[in-house]
């Protein structure tokens, strides 16, 4: 069937480099020569990238990327993660047998989550995670048939995390399973909101309180676009109420490649850093991470560049903090754009994106639509965004995916188009849901 478009533009993941985002140069400079250590010798690659490849190399078997390296990863590169927290941090000490190099987030947050889960019946492990949630999460605890436990973000209030909703989706899960670990996507996915330390003194406060594992996902933690809004780690904050606190919260916190300024999702690269678990849980964790052999060499040494960039004085600082600021200048700009454009939109509501990469505004859909998705057997959003594939190629993803409150309905789409891209875009869902509103209100 002829299509009334000319290309299919996939909107719908966050795969920087698929949207024609350019890597970054010294990235991939290391991990070439990583990889093909004949470079080495080249005089095209600078110094700075043949030292971090040679380390990387050294603490590999017969010096190859091809060996398996131990279970939690190459030890000098859990050593440079370690100074990254602490740098970033501003001191908080790290210790690198806390570090678990793993594949990509996704990977850390399993093996974390099938630790933790446990009993049966209403003894059973309950998850809180938020709604709207990055869909991971509620596939990981229906793998192991574990207990979803849904906290709603407060939309009103730009996808805020309110403390009394984390206690009342708590007292009410109680009844049926034994809530015991608290997930927080800070900056947010799919909501693109980044929590202020207040909120964040607040989570913490209640997981002491009701002894609660916290797992902190903070892969977008350079993805920061708003005034006046700043990326805080949960283990900062943590360390700065104190010692009652930071002894005795169980927390976990992930990283990864795939997000950032690098958006290097292929190379399945990523961290995790867990604190206070009891020794011979740590024992377990090891071994459960054992049964996978390790992590991607690759992307081990791709995660080893994040933590350990060229820095002031070598020779490719200037070219990397240029590559670096362009594409998160780039992704500010964008966030802006599609806020200001989706706002314009009769019907559609859009908060403002502070951070991450993606915009979920809320769509208003007349009744008259909501009775024919149901006669498709379809929810009201996943009709939407099928009409809005089918007649302008766009592909989103409907909010029914990521969970939403009981008659509200959105979509999700990533910035991540190039600036031209994204505005036609925006202007084809624009002129699209003015024609869907006119067909159906």
């Amino acid at each position: 069937i002829k299509k009334p478009f000319t290309e299919v533009i996939k909107a719908n993941i966050g795969d920087a480099h698929a949207m024609g985002q350019r890597p970054i140069t010294f990235l991939r400079q290391v991990v070439a020569l990583c990889t093909y250590p004949n470079l080495l010798d080249s005089p095209s690659f600078p110094e700075d990238a043949k030292e971090r490849a040679r380390r990387i190399l050294q603490g590999c078997g017969g010096n190859s990327l091809g060996s398996y390296t131990a279970s939690q990863g190459i030890n000098c590169i859990r050593e440079d993660v370690a100074s990254y927290i602490e740098r970033r941090d501003g001191g908080v000490p790290a210790d690198p047998d806390n570090i678990y190099l793993t594949t990509g987030a996704s990977d850390g947050i399993s093996a974390i989550l099938k630790i933790l889960v446990s009993g049966g019946g209403k003894s059973r492990t309950g998850v809180m995670i938020p709604i709207p949630q990055y869909p991971l999460y509620s596939a990981a605890i229906s793998e192991l048939d574990a207990i979803q436990v849904n906290y709603y973000l407060d939309e009103e209030n730009c996808w805020a995390l309110n403390v009394n909703e984390l206690r009342r989706a708590l007292n009410e899960a109680k009844a049926y399973c034994n809530p015991k670990v608290l997930c927080i996507i800070n900056p947010g996915n799919p909501t693109g909101q980044v929590q202020n330390r207040k909120c964040i003194e607040d989570v913490i406060h209640f997981a002491w309180e009701e002894k609660l594992f916290l797992l902190a996902d903070e892969v977008y933690q350079d993805n920061v676009y708003s005034e006046g809004c700043q990326f805080h780690s949960f283990k900062k904050i943590l360390y700065e109420m104190g010692p009652e606190y930071y002894n005795n919260v169980e927390l976990a916190s992930f990283h990864s490649t795939s997000k950032g300024y690098m958006g290097e999702c292929g190379y399945r690269g990523g961290y995790m850093e867990v604190i206070n678990l009891h020794p011979e849980i740590k024992g377990q964790l090891v071994k459960l991470l054992s049964v996978r052999l390790c992590p991607p060499v690759s992307g081990q040494a791709a995660m080893d560049i994040v933590v350990n960039p060229p820095v002031p004085g070598e020779e490719s600082y200037a070219q990397f903090i240029k590559e670096k600021e362009s594409v998160l200048n780039n992704l500010a700009k964008k966030a802006k754009l599609t806020e200001d454009m989706f706002n314009k939109i009769p019907g559609i509501h859009c908060n403002p994106l502070q951070g991450a990469m993606y915009a979920f505004p809320r769509i208003f859909i007349p009744s008259k639509a909501i009775e024919e998705a149901k006669a498709h057997k379809m929810a009201p959003d996943m009709f939407y965004c099928m009409k809005l594939l089918e007649e302008t190629g766009i592909c989103v993803v409907p909010g029914s995916g990521f969970g939403q409150r009981e008659g509200t309905y959105h979509f999700r789409m990533t910035i991540l188009p190039p600036v031209e891209k994204l505005k036609i875009l925006l202007e084809k869902v624009k002129d699209f849901h003015i024609k869907f509103l006119e067909k159906y209100a």
